[in-house]
């Protein structure tokens, strides 16, 4: 499954990065190309979803 987002101030299309946590872990985002923001993953129960590929 795939989701298309685009940037609700300039409406550019969201790209893939990442954040390195305080913990040393990665966590999944998307972010404006921009500079307008980014989106954090999803969680469940508490704890960052990731994917294991």
């Amino acid at each position: 499954m795939s989701v298309n987002m685009t940037c609700a101030k300039c409406n550019a299309a969201l790209v893939p990065d990442s954040i390195t946590k305080d913990d040393g872990s990665k966590v999944a985002i998307s972010k404006c190309p921009n500079g307008d923001g980014k989106v954090k993953s999803p969680l469940c129960c508490g704890q960052d979803m990731s994917c294991p590929i």
